[in-house]
């Protein structure tokens, strides 16, 4: 047999190495979520300070698009960040029927805080790494972020 003729994985290799790296990235993502600012926010609140922190104020249609949840559970979301003060709603200048949602000060102090703590975390989980791991890892943070751009 040539070695262009060699049998190719088979699905059910496929399959259990998505699953795999699957529940590894989820292991990951669920360590990274342990550390933040606020004990008492949840995973969604926190999503929605992140939001607005990179890609600047948004309508609650937006956000709830932005976050794929219905509008009515986004302004559950909101509400409870602006009673926290970690947000504002502000009339649009353009068009008074909509409103804006942005970070206060706090909100935006939550969330440096909180990537804070979750690259210092990070940072001392890849210190006991080797080099060849954490380079492993490099390559393997550029394919993730291709895969999920797709």
């Amino acid at each position: 047999m040539t070695s262009s003729a060699l049998p190719s994985e088979t699905s059910g290799d496929l399959a259990r190495e998505a699953a795999e790296f699957r529940m590894a990235t989820f292991r990951l993502a669920r360590r990274l979520r342990a550390h933040r600012a606020v004990d008492s926010m949840s995973d969604g609140q926190f999503a929605v300070l992140a939001a607005l922190s990179v890609h600047g104020a948004h309508t609650l249609g937006d956000l709830a698009d932005r976050e794929r949840v219905s509008p009515p559970s986004m302004n559950r979301t909101v509400n409870c960040l602006e009673e926290s003060g970690y947000i504002t709603r502000t009339p649009d200048d353009s068009d008074r029927r909509k409103v804006n949602i942005d970070l206060t000060d706090s909100g935006r102090s939550v969330v440096e805080e909180t990537v804070r703590r979750r690259d210092l975390w990070l940072e001392s989980a890849l210190s006991t790494l080797d080099d060849a791991q954490r380079e492993t890892l490099a390559h393997a943070a550029a394919i993730m972020q291709e895969v999920a751009t797709r």
